[in-house]
């Protein structure tokens, strides 16, 4: 990609490091969602993401994701190893593609962002192939705003739509995304 930022690299992180980049992984994250009023309106924050990364750590399959530009942290992205009925839920699990609804190789990815100076730069998509050849899945799935920048970013990575989805009855209503992934490194 020519527009690439030379210099950028990708670390993989557990979830015991987390507590030591949680202030870094907020800070990013708002920086990628300043002025997203759609994010706001939805109830989307520095401490809700907070909370989420916290609670998805735990998991002994979470993988985090960080990108850096002159050691600073520029972007991250976290995912983990989930079942289709975790992650799509009894409401929505009947309607994705068979092949989707009964693998044993899928992952969730709960959060991509980049700080807005590096939109553009192949930042994103060096965080998303890093989790994809990290954990190895045969799907991979994911949750943005409909009719988002982000949406057209996951678009142009070969996602699609697969459903609205709510994480909870009183949450926003979402678009839930699938990538049948071809990953250099599938699960055993």
């Amino acid at each position: 990609m020519s527009n690439e930022a030379p210099g950028t690299t990708t670390r993989r992180h557990d979830g015991i490091a987390v507590d030591g980049l949680l202030d870094t992984l907020t800070a990013v994250w708002a920086d990628a969602h300043a002025d997203d009023h759609d994010v706001a309106a939805a109830g989307f924050n520095s401490d809700t993401l907070r909370r989420q990364i916290i609670g998805h750590a735990t998991r002994d399959d979470f993988t985090l994701i960080t990108a850096h530009n002159a050691e600073r942290c520029i972007g991250f992205g976290y995912g983990f190893r989930c079942s289709p009925a975790y992650w799509f839920g009894k409401d929505l699990l009947p309607s994705i593609t068979e092949a989707a609804r009964t693998t044993d190789s899928l992952i969730g990815i709960c959060e991509l962002a980049v700080c807005r100076r590096w939109h553009g730069h192949g930042v994103g998509s060096r965080i998303h192939a890093a989790i994809l050849d990290a954990l190895g899945p045969q799907w991979a799935s994911l949750l943005t705003m409909p009719n988002s920048n982000a949406q057209r970013f996951y678009r142009r990575l070969g996602y699609r739509y697969a459903g609205p989805y709510r994480t909870n009855p009183n949450g926003p209503v979402l678009d839930l995304l699938l990538l049948r992934s071809f990953s250099r490194n599938p699960t055993p």
